[in-house]
Parts: C-alpha cells; structure tokens; sequence
C-alpha cells in the first residue's frame, strides 16, 4: 500500500485571532496588592490615552500613583458601572488606599480626571 497518490488528511492550522484583552479585566490585573495603580503606559492604554497624554494631565500636588488610582476609579465609575458587581471590591480597596493616603487637592485631581475621561463623577461617588 501506497501512500505517494492519496489524499492528505492534514491541513493546515487556521491562525487565531489575538485575543482582545477585555479592558475591564486589564484595569483589574494592574492594581497593586495596595489597592493602587501605577501610572505607566499600559493603564493608559486601558483608557485610551497615550503615557504621555495622561502624565501630562496629572495635577501638580498629587503623585503619579494616586492621579493613577483617580483615573482608575473614575473610568471605572464612568465608562464600566454596568459591570460594577464585578469590580466593587477593586473599588472599594483602591478608595481605601486614597483615603489612607490623605492626599492634597484631591478635588482638583477628581475634577482633571474627569476632564481627561469624559467623565462627571463626585469624589462622593467613588468613596473618597
């Protein structure tokens, strides 16, 4: 018996799409044991900014964690609250962490969040 004349039962595999990473489930996976973010180019990414862009916006008095956690809370708060049973507890650890931090001009961070993200929400409804 020859195999030299039949028919190949192999094909070829058909490539798979990259996964699109939920932006939700990146926010979450970048939180620190904290309850905070760090300010870098992946976050950005989750809110559809550059590094830059988001750096550039961070108010004077407040350190690139906390203006990364603000942001976090209110894209959150903003852009996903129908899927808030999945993040509350990531919420509530992140306003946790701002509120242990007794940052200064908290409002104004709120507010240039805001600004960046579209987004109008109150330091009342994000815990802080």
């Amino acid at each position: 018996m020859s195999c030299s004349g039949g028919r190949s039962l192999w094909t070829p595999p058909i490539a798979e799409p990259e996964p699109q990473t939920d932006p939700l489930l990146q926010l979450v996976s970048l939180q620190k044991a904290s309850g905070c973010w760090e300010l870098n180019a992946s976050l950005a990414a989750v809110f559809g900014k550059t590094e830059s862009e988001v750096t550039n916006h961070r108010p004077a008095q407040v350190d690139g964690s906390m203006w990364a956690t603000v942001l976090a809370l209110i894209w959150l708060y903003a852009c996903r609250s129908g899927d808030q049973v999945e993040w509350q507890f990531v919420a509530m650890k992140a306003a946790s962490w701002i509120r242990s931090q007794k940052p200064e001009g908290l409002s104004q961070c709120v507010r240039d969040g805001n600004v960046l993200l579209g987004g109008q929400v109150t330091e009342g409804m994000l815990g802080i």
